[in-house]
């Protein structure tokens, strides 16, 4: 069965956080919808309009959630009641929640899924963490179904750790070597 990767932009979302785990799961065969939050053509943090393939409201199900982070792009995915609702119930299905940058922070606390867990984010979001979750410096982290980022320079190896969780560690390494990633 085909697995299907949802990336969420909203205004105000880092480009290289939302590009590049669209590019690799479609290198490893997994089929990626981008959807807008609230509009088919959003804007980035520096001006880039993307045309998204559906609205967010659209979305009926998916093997993984992706969040790009960027300001104010993470803290609009935050203001959506049905962003967190979103989140929480994919979650609890056992499906991937990925989240890079601010996104943790801002938007994965608010959702209650990393109580308890261990996460990372963007340099200067450490203190949103304590008494929740246990932050990691490290350029990813993944704690059961949910996987972390610190920012847009770990933007490949994040979306690496998304392509191994749906379609195996093997492709992901595959990956990897093609686009030269050490």
């Amino acid at each position: 069965m085909e697995k299907k990767a949802v990336v969420v932009l909203a205004d105000g979302f880092e480009e290289i956080e939302a590009v590049a785990p669209v590019d690799i799961m479609r290198r490893a065969d997994i089929r990626v919808d981008v959807a807008g939050l609230d509009r088919k053509i959003v804007s980035s943090s520096r001006g880039l309009r993307i045309e998204t393939d559906i609205l967010f409201e659209e979305l009926s199900d998916a093997d993984a959630l992706i969040l790009p982070g960027g300001m104010p792009g993470a803290a609009n995915l935050a203001g959506s009641g049905k962003v967190l609702n979103s989140i929480k119930n994919l979650y609890g299905k056992g499906r991937l929640i990925a989240a890079i940058c601010a996104s943790p922070a801002y938007v994965l606390i608010p959702s209650g899924i990393l109580a308890g867990k261990k996460a990372t984010g963007f340099p200067g979001t450490e203190s949103m963490f304590r008494g929740i979750a246990e932050f990691i410096s490290m350029p990813v982290v993944r704690d059961g179904n949910i996987i972390t980022s610190r920012g847009a320079g770990t933007a490949l190896e994040f979306s690496c750790s998304i392509a191994a969780y749906l379609a195996g560690a093997k492709k992901a390494d595959d990956i990897r070597r093609s686009i030269l990633i050490k």
